[in-house]
């Protein structure tokens, strides 16, 4: 062993000293302590990796990345995936790559139509603007809050290309309805699983029914990178693409520090280019440099092996809170799992009914005031938000339910660092706001 193997090995050694010093589990103080709809949860292995790749000192991707996508892949049941730095950037990516001129006539251009959800994410729907494409407008169902397939048919125009949909707090979209009409009318199908790592539906994991698929990496989801993302398919040409566009649209798919691969770098003849321009060169796209480091990977690589614990753990507060609220079913709409479905559950939503004796903005400050975290059903209906207001899309009926969901809609959290002592704080605040009312001045009813 070199002098520089055993300081490493050292400086390994020494992390679950540090991190056991640096990350303790302070004890739950209900009223005093946080009860956050999300966060990160880690230990020693993750904090030993990121050393471990700092150590190396190779600050874009490289062996940890490669390490990620392979497992990642494994994972999924897909045979490609390819890491990004957010998955914001995923779906930018998935998007673009349709727009292709490798895909001939199947590419999507300008004023083409995409059919997708108004109560979303916006990065869900913004790479379809962000490519001159029109997105089309549908509703969501309650309690699913996922895709009225009902409204499918009624979206479809001569220019509809493609369908992207996200698989909604983790509970997956009606996969055999979709798929069935993207295949009936030739459309390119994209998955948003960003909040779906690990659901399945008849038995398969979501990620592996579109063309391509997106996940995120953010602290908030299933695993985290703290940034980052990724982009599934099992079509090597997609995957193709996908890296082009990620990495600044070259053609070339040498990775970082390799030269070559093709085995013919200077005999190349691209576009207007002279003959045997450097291929490393040559630009096939107009592309982005969207890559995830391999720091990011490495702290990946240590949360991927914690991942099918981190799924029970979320189906296992979802079931809590749903047996919970059981209780004050006459006050909220509750959630419900999506037929043939099998959900990895990012969080818990609660539709405050018309007839409830509170607001919900009552309700929300009540539970902030006691350090209970709420989120909003992300963008609630999208076509209301000022970003979209002078922005050319398409609207399928009046989205009242996308409207209920941005009126009456919430969501808390249900990630794996929730114990139950905070499940219990947050029923019991639930509870007490159901059968006494508001009567704090703060919360007072709207």
């Amino acid at each position: 062993m070199s002098r520089q193997d055993e300081l490493r090995d050292r400086i390994r050694g020494m992390v679950g000293e540090y991190y056991r010093e640096a990350f303790p589990s302070p004890a739950f103080v209900p009223g005093s302590s946080a009860v956050p709809v999300s966060g990160r949860v880690f230990d020693e292995q993750e904090v030993a990796l990121l050393v471990d790749s700092a150590l190396d000192f190779w600050l874009t991707t490289g062996r940890f990345a490669d390490q990620f996508e392979r497992e990642f892949a494994k994972f999924c049941g897909v045979r490609e995936a390819v890491l990004v730095n957010s998955g914001s950037s995923a779906n930018l990516l998935a998007v673009t790559a349709l727009t292709s001129h490798k895909l001939g006539g199947r590419r999507l251009r300008p004023g083409d139509e995409v059919i997708t959800l108004a109560a979303g994410f916006p990065t869900t729907v913004n790479p379809i603007l962000q490519n001159a494409l029109v997105p089309v407008f549908i509703d969501v169902q309650i309690p699913t809050y996922n895709v009225d397939v009902s409204q499918l048919e009624a979206a479809l125009s001569e220019r509809t290309r493609a369908v992207i949909f996200a698989h909604t707090l983790g509970n997956p979209f009606d996969l055999d309805a979709v798929t069935a009409f993207a295949k009936r009318h030739k459309l390119w199908l994209i998955e948003d699983c960003c909040d779906a790592l690990g659901s399945t539906y008849r038995g398969q994991k979501v990620g592996t029914f579109g063309d391509l698929a997106t996940v995120s990496f953010y602290p908030a989801h299933h695993i985290t990178m703290g940034e980052g993302g990724c982009v599934l398919t099992n079509q090597p040409i997609l995957r193709t693409i996908v890296e082009s566009f990620r990495d600044w649209g070259r053609d070339c798919w040498c990775a970082p520090g390799n030269e070559n691969t093709c085995g013919k770098r200077f005999d190349w003849q691209a576009g207007q280019l002279p003959y045997g321009y450097d291929h490393k060169y040559i630009y096939s796209h107009v592309g982005y440099n969207l890559k995830a480091t391999d720091m990011q990977a490495a702290v990946g690589v240590a949360q991927l092996r914690k991942l099918p614990g981190f799924i029970e753990a979320r189906k296992r507060n979802f079931g809590y809170l749903k047996a919970g609220f059981k209780a004050v079913e006459e006050h909220f709409v509750l959630p419900e799992t999506t037929a043939n479905s099998d959900p990895s559950w990012f969080g818990f939503t609660l539709l405050l009914r018309e007839t409830a004796s509170f607001s919900p903005k009552a309700l929300i400050e009540f539970l902030h005031a006691r350090k209970i975290g709420t989120r909003q059903l992300f963008g609630g209906n999208l076509v209301r938000q000022p970003a979209y207001a002078d922005r050319s899309y398409r609207v399928v009926g009046d989205l009242r339910n996308s409207d209920r969901v941005m009126n009456r809609t919430f969501w808390i959290g249900v990630y794996p660092g929730l114990t139950p002592a905070m499940l219990d704080y947050v029923l019991e605040s639930i509870d007490e706001i159901a059968s006494k009312g508001v009567h704090s001045d703060a919360t007072t009813k709207q």
